[in-house]
């Protein structure tokens, strides 16, 4: 397998608070070959809800396999920041419209929409306690002069989606409890809601386990071919030979298994920090009191909630995340990790002597053309790929899942889903070069949102 990250970012450990709330159930590693009608690779949201769709659709179970590389919730269905939100593309509306006219856009953010009552319907029919909280998003606006942009967002929101939203003006923050010196405003959106990734994950592979599919841990695949009009995925332990192949390892993905991914996708590192267990007269002192999940305006994101107090905790923690870095080495991440610290500080001073005892990272995943991709793969029949989530996985990569689970099923034709999640990610050119591109963005972005 060849990966654009060094080794250090596919670290299986990494000192996530997520891996301290729940841990899922480990899968056996594959120790001989097998057949299969379906040969999924990848455990994450993408690959459990593909899996639990088939079963559902009536498909045998057992003909059903997944290769996890590691053990589920390693990748990013385990480490994120746990936002079930709108999402799934770069590519901003007005840009949308031009390119696929406005037909085209409202489908997709209707997909968007059904995306996180997908996590909401797995959350209710596999009884999963995942924490959920928060009544929709908060986008605060870092300089005065983006107030003008969430006005026109919220015009937009709701001439073209038919979505109301709420601006904040600065004066009213702190009655909200989004107190902080760094703001000038906020547009909350009442769409979506937080929750405990991981604790999300292992209920999904509790779900795929009660239902017999053939979940493998510690099975990488290592090569995958055609070989007699059926797939043939190798592994350490044993070979796989499958009628439909689906590819869901999304910023996780190998370049060159298939080779077809090769140069397509663009892996980006997401930092998170979290705090200890906040008092009530720290949070009062702050005047940061509410947990609706939020975001700054700027295109190097910082994202941020207050979750509920875990069992036994006296206080709630604040998550906060931020985009950045190109390296996964230990003197990068601890340059990332005094870098967000500093940027904690600023936007809450009255918690700087507050101790944040966790800090990781995580791959999110863009493509070329800044929209998730769901469908067949090119050239490989019976071949499926979904992903590149521009980092709204938990939404979108779930409900992706179904969507390929019912394409393979005949149930749904690859055609009769919005166009803008159907255009094949295309090559980056030069993509040796792909982090030198991304740093080159990160040095523009910081420049302009100084």
């Amino acid at each position: 397998m060849r990966h654009l990250y060094e080794p250090a970012a596919y670290r299986p450990e990494v000192n996530s608070y997520w891996q301290t709330t729940a841990s899922p159930l480990r899968w056996p590693e594959l120790k001989a070959d097998r057949t299969a009608d379906t040969l999924i690779i990848g455990g994450g949201y993408t690959g459990l809800n593909c899996a639990l769709e088939l079963a559902e659709l009536g498909h045998d179970p057992q003909s059903i396999v997944i290769l996890e590389a590691r053990q589920p919730g390693w990748g990013a269905s385990g480490r994120n920041g746990g936002f079930c939100c709108i999402g799934g593309s770069k590519l901003p509306v007005d840009k949308q419209l031009a390119r696929f006219g406005e037909a085209e856009t409202v489908r997709y953010f209707k997909e968007q929409c059904a995306s996180i009552e997908s996590v909401r319907e797995n959350l209710t029919r596999y009884g999963i306690d995942a924490d959920p909280h928060s009544q929709g998003e908060t986008q605060l606006a870092h300089r005065e002069s983006e107030i003008a942009g969430l006005e026109a967002e919220k015009e937009q929101m709701e001439t073209l989606f038919g979505i109301g939203c709420r601006l904040i003006e600065k004066s009213a923050l702190a009655g909200e409890g989004l107190a902080s010196p760094e703001f000038h405003g906020a547009l909350n959106m009442p769409l979506g809601f937080a929750l405990n990734p991981m604790k999300y994950l292992a209920g999904l592979v509790r779900a795929a386990n009660g239902a017999g599919i053939a979940g493998f841990g510690d099975t990488p695949a290592i090569a995958v071919n055609r070989d007699g009009g059926r797939w043939r995925v190798s592994t350490p332990g044993g070979t796989v030979s499958a009628e439909s192949l689906v590819i869901a390892t999304n910023g996780y993905s190998s370049e060159d298994l298939p080779r077809w991914l090769s140069g397509r996708l663009l892996p980006v590192l997401s930092n998170i920090l979290l705090s200890r267990p906040l008092t009530a007269g720290e949070l009062a002192a702050q005047g940061w009191t509410s947990n609706q999940m939020s975001h700054d305006t700027r295109n190097l994101l910082h994202y941020f909630r207050l979750m509920p107090p875990a069992n036994g905790e006296s206080g709630p923690r604040m998550l906060f995340g931020m985009r950045g870095g190109t390296s996964a080495d230990d003197a990068t991440m601890a340059a990332m990790h005094r870098r967000i610290r500093a940027d904690f500080d600023r936007f809450f001073p009255a918690w700087r002597q507050v101790e944040t005892p966790f800090f990781w990272a995580g791959l999110v995943c863009l493509n070329r053309n800044l929209v998730s991709y769901t469908g067949p793969i090119p050239g490989m029949p019976n071949a499926w790929a979904s992903l590149a989530y521009h980092g709204s996985g938990v939404a979108m990569g779930s409900h992706c899942g179904r969507l390929a689970g019912r394409m393979i099923a005949g149930d749904l034709a690859p055609e009769a889903i919005p166009a803008i999640m159907r255009r094949v990610p295309g090559r980056f050119p030069f993509p040796a070069f792909r982090k030198t591109y991304l740093a080159a963005a990160y040095r523009w972005y910081e420049w302009q949102e100084h």
